[in-house]
């Protein structure tokens, strides 16, 4: 008999031991700190975003930029660089940055606003010697249909359209300008611009009209 008191004793303080543990409150566990919904860390948005090129075509999407770029296609140039420089070729990428930045410059420039003949006059002869030989021949073309009493006009479109290739309608506005002042032609002599007319009879005549054989 006294060896089941033992034992009943002692499985009651088993229970009570139990009875604690469970009854002990719990400590939760610290958990991260989530992130409100809708953010994202700098480096995640950074790797949402960059493409997954391979340095053969970050090279190509470069050259297809700088094509743009030279063509004076300058938004779409900008945005294939933009697009390169996310590229895993540090060098290729840097570049690419450079030339946003340049195509930015260009973006931003203002537009030319032309009014007057004499506007588009001196427009064009800027043009003219820069040698940009396309927007040089457009604004004086503009700049005689204002002011068709011009000679200087007629005599630097002339130029424009001599560079140009445009050898009939370089001979017709030269011949214009000579007319409404024969000045023109000993400049014309002595004008670089005039040198793709060399040797070519019309001009010839044109120029040195005193010579008998034409």
């Amino acid at each position: 008999m006294p060896e089941k008191k033992k034992i009943t004793a002692s499985k009651t303080t088993e229970s009570r031991t139990i009875d604690s543990r469970m009854n002990k409150p719990q400590v939760p566990k610290p958990t991260k700190a989530s992130e409100p919904d809708g953010v994202q860390t700098a480096s995640a948005a950074a790797a949402a975003a960059a493409p997954k090129w391979n340095g053969q075509k970050q090279l190509a999407g470069f050259e297809a930029a700088m094509k743009q770029f030279h063509a004076r296609n300058f938004k779409a140039a900008r945005e294939l660089f933009e697009q390169a420089a996310q590229g895993p070729e540090r060098d290729v990428a840097q570049r690419a940055k450079l030339h946003i930045s340049m195509c930015d410059r260009r973006l931003q420039q203002d537009v030319v606003t032309l009014g007057s003949a004499e506007e588009y006059y001196t427009y064009g002869v800027a043009m003219l010697n820069a040698r940009k030989l396309a927007e040089a021949r457009t604004s004086l073309e503009k700049a005689v249909s204002l002011d068709p009493a011009a000679d200087h006009m007629y005599y630097a479109l002339a130029g424009a359209l001599a560079l140009t290739g445009d050898l009939n309608g370089a001979h017709e506005s030269l011949k214009r300008a000579i007319e409404m002042e024969p000045r023109n032609r000993i400049a014309a002599r002595q004008d670089a611009d005039f040198a793709p007319l060399a040797n070519q009879p019309p001009f010839d005549a044109l120029l040195y009209p005193e010579k008998k054989s034409w």
